[in-house]
């Protein structure tokens, strides 16, 4: 059932996403119908900032766990409050690793996110790999009902390149294939030194089950978003406000100005401008 008020959740509320809304109901979809799977559900979001990564896995979070991020069996690391100091890496790999075997231990079904991978430490996330394939059992636990989902503003550069390209070709963003983005996020996440991903057997051995990618939002994306804010700060939805928030954000290629370049991000502090 929750399934259900998810997908609705995500046509509802997600702007401008068909392909983060198709890529994640069908991973979650299958992952919950199996009773046995053979691996954790691994997905990773990519895209620019204010497109809806964090939107999207705290709303998962949300159906999943009756207290949502607060849940105890939810867990959130990021790498700048969680592994600030290069030089304590062996000691961070110790400690994530302990802290995943233990809370799968309480708890099969627990999840996991992974923040801004890409200020994360390369090496540090290959302590994990053990809990995301299919062997039977790691370390004696069962954890193959978890969840783990890595999120990055790595990509979002060649998605943006990819989506501009295939707008001058005419191509609707609705018609946008995962194939045509894939390449082009490989090769900025998973070749790039500065990643968190960088070299990474969770890469070299396939453990990412869905890459998610998080399309640039145009101007009308950025109205609707403005809206929703409105509604949900419980303030009059008015079309001139509407309209002028969506005009006040910065937009990108500098000729067209085609897609917002801070995604929605910035809308909730500019609608206290206007109030």
């Amino acid at each position: 059932h929750f399934v259900s008020g998810l997908e609705f959740d995500l046509a509802t509320n997600l702007v401008g996403q068909p392909l983060v809304r198709q890529q994640v109901m069908k991973g979650l979809r299958d992952f919950l119908e199996n009773p046995n799977p053979v691996k954790p559900l691994v997905m990773s979001f990519h895209g620019s900032t204010g497109t809806g990564k964090t939107y999207v896995s705290s709303m998962l979070i949300r159906y999943l766990f009756r207290r949502g991020l607060q849940s105890p069996y939810v867990h959130h690391f990021s790498p700048i409050v969680h592994f600030p100091h290069a030089e304590l890496i062996e000691q961070y790999k110790e400690n994530l690793k302990r802290w995943i075997q233990g809370n799968l231990t309480n708890c099969g079904r627990s999840a996991f996110l992974f923040d801004e991978m890409d200020k994360m430490h390369p090496g540090l996330i290959d302590v994990i790999i053990p809990f995301l394939g299919p062997s039977w059992v790691v370390y004696g636990t069962n954890y193959r009902k978890a969840i783990f989902i890595f999120i990055s503003n790595a990509g979002g550069e060649q998605i943006n390149n990819v989506t501009l390209s295939l707008w001058h070709a005419r191509k609707d963003r609705e018609e946008i294939s995962l194939q045509d983005l894939e390449p082009a996020i490989s090769k900025a996440v998973f070749e790039n030194p500065q990643s968190g991903f960088w070299k990474s057997g969770i890469i070299n051995e396939h453990l990412i089950d869905f890459v998610v990618p998080f399309l640039p939002l145009k101007h009308h994306h950025v109205k609707q978003c403005v809206i929703s804010e409105l509604v949900q700060q419980g303030l009059e939805v008015r079309p001139g406000v509407v309209q002028e928030v969506a005009d006040s954000i910065p937009y990108f290629p500098e000729e067209e100005k085609l897609f917002s370049s801070t995604g929605c991000k910035t809308v909730a502090s500019r609608i206290s401008f206007f109030f």
